[in-house]
């Protein structure tokens, strides 16, 4: 925690299928970070008994990339075992049975028991590992034929947009939210410069087991807890898209920006990987330092390409470059990256792509000056850090994690 790379390391890897009616696609990207902790998991079909269902899930781990890997390959195979052999014979457990049962109020509440079952079964056999101090966030979602169940243990989070607005999102859990503040003061701990014991700045992870050692404690009432939160919604007509992203992503942009954003370069691009690169190439050049993935699943209603919006699209990007040569010829070899981008932000460009601004061209800002200077020995791939403001959530994970704390509990009024 705290060290950074010279440059984020911008590689990504990226996949996406459909299947159940779902177009889905994934991005991850190391970015400023020294290792990449995070993980995933998309199950398209979550067993042979549960056909209609999917799995989509998100790993954000810290201080080493153990807890959030392992969690990924046997999260979902612990959930089914126990919602499998939940006290069901041998003739019971048929895949008819099964199939039909999730549309069911009482089978579904079970599934949801087994759910959070897992969660902390899970937890607990990885304890039984050789000694690891890692943790890791969990945001998970279930798809349904009729139902998203989501279930969210951290920061991570995950957002149902149906017609352009929020239908639904996870709360995250930090440790100065007041029912997790009660139960770490309970516990015995404290919460300074918002982090557990001055520490751990999630309050629910799986892993982090210096943080659940009080004996005469149950598990879901340490310090940190691995108990998740569960919603269940009903599916609509009118749903467009899920995403599922761990903090890197929320620290730099709200939900309503990532709606915003996500449903104008669904109107540009059908490629659904090419959307959410361009998101995490954005959250990067508006100030984040963090590992960054991203899930994002399409259903039916959601937004379809846009011949006038890619036509908008392409005349934005040409105005751009223009804008780029205009300012190379009158600053020369002199030009930096920075001055470009301070001077495109004075230009109030119309029609940047909402929730992203400025910060989401900057490949093509940076691909036209490698283009007109070949030879500039500026810092490539430093994104807009020192050209454009800080947010404030980032001012106060680089406090946290240097040398000056009291940054940490400003308020957004001081700024």
């Amino acid at each position: 925690m705290g060290v950074f790379l010279d440059k984020p390391k911008k590689e990504k890897e990226s996949e996406s299928g459909e299947g159940n009616g779902l177009q889905y696609a994934l991005c991850s990207m190391q970015g400023w970070r020294v290792e990449m902790e995070d993980a995933h998991t998309i199950r398209i079909g979550l067993s042979p008994y549960l056909k209609d269902s999917s799995y989509f899930a998100v790993f954000d781990g810290h201080a080493g990339d153990f807890v959030s890997k392992y969690s990924s390959e046997h999260l979902i195979e612990t959930i089914l075992e126990l919602w499998q052999c939940d006290g069901k014979t041998e003739d019971e457990s048929s895949e008819k049975v099964l199939e039909q049962s999730l549309t069911d109020s009482g089978e579904l509440e079970k599934f949801r028991e087994k759910i959070i079952e897992g969660f902390l079964k899970i937890d607990l056999n990885m304890r039984d590992l050789p000694t690891q101090k890692s943790g890791t966030t969990a945001v998970a979602t279930f798809v349904t034929p009729n139902k998203i169940i989501f279930a969210n243990c951290g920061d991570s989070r995950a957002l149902l947009c149906n017609n352009k607005n929020i239908k639904f999102v996870t709360s995250d859990h930090k440790p100065y939210n007041e029912e997790e503040r009660k139960r770490i003061e309970n516990a015995g701990g404290s919460v300074m410069i918002q982090r557990v014991n001055g520490s751990l700045a999630v309050s629910r992870a799986l892993g982090d087991y210096d943080y659940k050692n009080s004996p005469n404690l149950p598990p879901t009432k340490q310090l940190v807890s691995a108990e998740p939160d569960l919603d269940i919604i009903e599916r609509s007509d009118d749903d467009e898209f899920l995403i599922l992203a761990c903090d890197g992503v929320w620290d730099v942009m709200t939900n309503q920006e990532v709606i915003e954003y996500i449903t104008s370069r669904l109107l540009i691009y059908s490629d659904l990987k090419k959307v959410c690169e361009e998101l995490l190439e954005t959250c990067l050049a508006k100030g984040s330092r963090d590992n960054m993935s991203v899930i994002l699943v399409k259903f039916p209603h959601a937004p379809e390409v846009s011949a006038d919006a890619v036509a908008k699209e392409a005349a934005l990007d040409s105005r751009i470059k223009e804008e780029v040569e205009k300012m190379v010829k009158e600053f020369g070899d002199s030009t930096t990256l920075n001055m470009v981008c301070e001077g495109l932000q004075n230009c109030n460009i119309p029609d940047l792509p909402p929730g992203g601004g400025i910060q989401s061209k900057l490949n093509l800002i940076e691909e036209t000056l490698d283009a007109i200077m070949p030879d500039r020995e500026e810092q490539r791939g430093a994104g807009m850090l020192s050209s454009l403001p800080v947010p404030l959530s980032m001012l106060r994970q680089l406090a946290q994690e240097g040398d000056n704390p009291e940054i940490a509990d400003v308020d957004a009024d001081d700024m």
